[in-house]
């Protein structure tokens, strides 16, 4: 019978706020966080986009390291005072639990927000069955369970509807499911007739389970928050991907924005007007059947230009590569990609690492297995942006109980 415990080493707030200069230093970083590419020459202008950035990492071995828990990758606004206000704020009810699917994230998160992860056993029957247990008491408790529904999606799905309902029976004031990647999302209507829209069931299973609030990065659709009856936080990781970018110094004149197909114009619309305003283009595709793409036009002027591809998620990767390869033959300079979810089913990392992209540019919303590293892959970590998120909610819902 397999199991899986996750608790944190024990760390007083007094320590965390004095090593808070040695933590977020390069080298006390792992090898195991991320970094981006500085081997090529960054384009420059007088009017080219700049943010400030620690001393860089070079690659080792062909993975990329970067400080993930370093603030000045993240977009100002989460930066200030991350471990004051964390000492200072009241932590004592509020706990924050890790499944199994992604405990790195989960670690980093508690990290940014001063505190320790809940300590949790989470086991696996030989017949499959799946076991939780709190080894603390969560009674009275703001509970934030990290779970996203990654592959493997059932077994994951099912150890959060557990979990929130173990949380749910130790008396725990508030449970909040923080799903960072959402699946199901892509079943959200009906296309064709007899079909289910599992996003709408999945949301009920959560529900029904008892969560009180769902927190969730880049939905595939809007409408998806509808299909709670319970709040939804919906999280844009858009700031994170935007201040790395201003970080390659590109000019905006030689900038375009490119939406992957017609479904995702709003996104890239609004991606291009924080990114000063760029211009935009669209890949028109016609989908024959699930994961199977096909480019047929361009619309919009990409010849000479940096592109950049924007999706919310990357799985199979048929359509942004196979769009990628039209902007090369419209003449664009260079394709980055960027995307939040990087569910990487077979075969993406060879069409991604196939030489069409100058930078393939993901978060951590997903586990990225080792061996899915690629030179050209950059991965950027969301736990900043989850935690004061999560900082947020709890402060709401401290002040909303004192009047109640």
């Amino acid at each position: 019978m397999a199991s899986f415990t996750i608790s944190s080493p024990s760390k007083s707030s007094s320590f965390l706020s004095s090593s808070l200069s040695s933590l977020f230093t390069p080298s006390s970083l792992s090898r195991k966080s991320f970094a981006f590419n500085i081997s090529r020459s960054p384009i420059c202008a007088p009017n080219s986009l700049k943010c400030e950035l620690p001393q860089p990492l070079n690659y080792e071995n062909g993975i990329p390291t970067i400080p993930v828990l370093n603030g000045r990758i993240l977009p100002k606004f989460v930066e200030s005072n991350r471990m004051d206000k964390a000492v200072n704020r009241n932590g004592a009810k509020l706990k924050l639990f890790s499944g199994t699917a992604n405990p790195a994230l989960s670690q980093e998160i508690a990290w940014y927000m001063g505190l320790e992860l809940g300590k949790i056993n989470i086991k696996r029957f030989a017949d499959g069955e799946i076991y939780v247990q709190l080894h603390e008491s969560v009674r009275g408790c703001d509970v934030y369970l990290v779970q996203p529904t990654c592959p493997p999606a059932n077994e994951n799905l099912m150890e959060l509807l557990i979990m929130i309902d173990a949380c749910r029976r130790a008396s725990a004031k508030n449970i909040t499911a923080v799903i960072p990647y959402f699946g199901y999302a892509r079943a959200d209507r009906k296309t064709q007739g007899r079909e289910s829209i599992a996003a709408k069931l999945v949301a009920n299973l959560i529900t029904e389970a008892g969560a009180d609030r769902v927190l969730a990065c880049d939905l595939h659709s809007g409408q998806s928050m509808g299909y709670f009856d319970i709040p939804v936080d919906h999280v844009y990781c858009q700031p994170v991907v935007l201040d790395y970018l201003a970080s390659k110094k590109i000019c905006s004149g030689d900038l375009v924005v490119v939406s992957p197909d017609v479904g995702g114009v709003a996104r890239a619309r609004s991606f291009a007007k924080k990114l000063s305003d760029a211009p935009l283009a669209i890949v028109d595709k016609r989908r024959h059947a699930h994961n199977v793409a096909e480019v047929m036009n361009l619309i919009g002027d990409v010849k000479g230009k940096v592109a950049v591809m924007v999706d919310d998620m990357i799985d199979t990767a048929g359509t942004i590569a196979k769009g990628a390869a039209l902007l090369h033959q419209e003449g664009a300079r260079e394709v980055y990609a960027c995307c939040t979810h990087a569910v990487f089913s077979p075969p993406a990392i060879e069409r991604l690492s196939g030489g069409v992209f100058q930078e393939v540019i993901i978060t951590n919303t997903l586990p990225v297995a080792e061996k899915n590293y690629f030179p050209q892959l950059t991965v950027l970590s969301v736990a900043n942006l989850l935690g004061e998120t999560i900082w947020r909610v709890h402060d709401d819902c401290s002040v909303s109980s004192i009047f109640l």
